[in-house]
């Protein structure tokens, strides 16, 4: 079972996607949407999100796109899922109205669960990803090899 919400999971692709194909030129959206069999629409209020919270930068002009705006190794999935929650409002919502029972046993149990489920995910990072997508040839090439840590 994933956890997850699709929007989420969707972001920490696109991300890794852009992490290994936004060399030399970025990433446009129209790609990313074509590799993951998406409309792009779908994706832009995502990718806006990314980019607002640091984890993207948006490039403009006829070959504009979107790169990682931090080295991979600086950039984990906690900080992804977080910019994802934030563009739907997932990490805000209140717990249901006037129940003593979420309020004070249900909703502390399952926030202290999501916590550390985010704590997970700060542990890994989009380089971390990234190794394993080259490993397994997920894009069926080896994609270029270049370190561009700074």
């Amino acid at each position: 079972m994933i956890l997850l919400s699709r929007r989420s999971l969707l972001s920490i692709a696109a991300v890794v996607d852009i992490a290994l194909h936004a060399r030399p030129q970025p990433v446009s959206a129209k790609m990313l949407a074509v590799r993951h069999d998406l409309p792009p629409r779908h994706l832009e209020t995502v990718l806006q999100a990314l980019v607002r919270h640091g984890i993207l930068k948006g490039v403009r002009g006829p070959r504009g796109g979107y790169e990682v705006a931090r080295e991979r190794r600086r950039i984990t999935a906690g900080d992804i899922v977080r910019a994802a929650m934030s563009a739907t409002g997932e990490d805000d919502l209140p717990p249901l109205p006037h129940s003593r029972l979420v309020d004070e046993i249900v909703g502390p149990e399952v926030k202290a669960a999501g916590e550390a489920f985010l704590a997970r995910l700060d542990g890994i990072t989009v380089e971390d990803l990234c190794r394993n997508t080259e490993a397994r040839k997920v894009f069926g090439t080896d994609l270029a090899t270049a370190d561009f840590t700074i």
